[in-house]
């Protein structure tokens, strides 16, 4: 399992950790059902190319759960970050196996910049006829507190969540700290002092060093251009420890690069059963990790006609009992939220919690620019 994992995300360590953290604008299209070998090695889906249609639906007469209405035609999805990232990958993904359920093509558009919001708001502006999809990240959440754009998940509707990609604290391989106890009663002596790497502000890396400031770990958080370079940071002794996504970190540690210390998370993954849990060290923290910090959502307008989304619920669902889907979320070691969350009311409560969590946190420590109140997001437990 851990030589898959490391082979389907090889090339995306040459990339941004967090899709949030893309600040230059791009569009690249490319069919969904030709580029999945492209989502798995990244870097070769930054190409300005379309390829072909599909011609031929792979599926047995009777998969289909189109409608005489919807869709009668190619439709397209939109991924608001540049190609080969974490956003991309499972969008690409999702676009292949949408194909076999809904009779149609699916053309994927990477269309980066601002934290997402450029691509969001071109969705937006499109008609609410389920013919534009978005596969976005976390940042949906917190583009008003942050102050980037007018956008939020309630001017989506939520088809499904999708993943989280699980964030693990990583040491290099030179470190003298051999377990999380050994990291955080160093923080604790030397306060402000031990350093952490991020790949931005408002990012999910940059979230945990806000979580750990929570807690009382006060950490000198030092920000990279990319996820990657972040990682690179640790690996090259630059800075004490970081904490990226696994779909990009499965390959330092079969290297031996990187020493794995926890999953920040309140559960240890399948993949890595050895890697504890943070909250098995820091039992307190458990209020702050009962959410994904890297969480991927696939939304349509929230104006979109009921019978659209109906069609797109019921081709999501295939999707997700589809053995390609399941072994793709197994071999990436990512935390299958679309199975928890079903029902319409437990998907908005999913989000609201999620957004009462983040957004509080960084309006709290001077990262956020408008309260959330002002948007009428509740403090968690509130």
């Amino acid at each position: 399992m851990k030589k898959l994992i490391a082979l389907t995300t090889a090339a995306a360590v040459c990339l941004s950790l967090a899709a949030c953290t893309v600040s230059t604008s791009s569009k690249t299209e490319t069919t969904a059902a030709e580029t999945t070998v492209a989502a798995a090695e990244a870097t070769e889906a930054a190409a300005d190319t379309k390829a072909e249609e599909t011609t031929e639906a792979a599926e047995p007469e009777g998969e289909l759960v189109a409608t005489a209405d919807y869709p009668t035609k190619p439709l397209t999805m939109i991924i608001p970050y540049g190609a080969g990232g974490t956003t991309d990958t499972w969008g690409r993904k999702l676009a292949v196996l949408l194909e076999k359920y809904l009779g149609q093509s699916i053309t994927v558009t990477n269309q980066g910049g601002a934290s997402g919001s450029i691509g969001s708001q071109f969705v937006k502006e499109q008609p609410s006829d389920g013919y534009t999809l978005l596969v976005c990240a976390e940042t949906m959440g917190t583009y008003r507190t942050m102050n980037i754009c007018d956008l939020g998940y309630d001017d989506f509707t939520v088809i499904s969540p999708l993943v989280g990609d699980p964030k693990v604290l990583v040491v290099g391989k030179d470190s003298k700290y051999n377990t999380l106890e050994e990291l955080l009663e160093d923080i604790k002596a030397n306060p402000g002092k031990i350093t952490m790497s991020h790949s931005g502000p408002g990012g999910s890396g940059h979230n945990q060093g806000l979580v750990l400031k929570e807690l009382g770990y006060e950490v000198a958080m030092t920000s990279f251009d990319s996820g990657n370079d972040a990682l690179l940071g640790v690996i090259g002794g630059q800075v004490d420890f970081t904490n990226p996504n696994i779909s990009t970190l499965g390959g330092y540690i079969e290297s031996g690069d990187v020493k794995p210390l926890a999953v920040f998370s309140s559960e240890r993954m399948e993949a890595y059963p050895d890697i504890p849990a943070f909250t098995e060290t820091v039992p307190e923290s458990e209020k702050y990790l009962d959410i994904p910090y890297t969480l991927l959502s696939f939304v349509v307008n929230n104006d979109t006609p009921q019978e659209v989304v109906d069609v797109l619920k019921a081709a999501s669902a295939k999707v997700f009992a589809d053995p390609e889907w399941t072994d793709f979320v197994k071999a990436n070691a990512a935390d299958p939220v679309f199975e928890k969350y079903t029902e319409d009311a437990a998907i908005q409560e999913f989000y609201d919690n999620w957004k009462s969590v983040i957004c509080w946190l960084q309006y709290d420590n001077g990262v956020a620019e408008k309260s959330p109140e002002e948007f009428g997001i509740k403090k968690a437990g509130e």
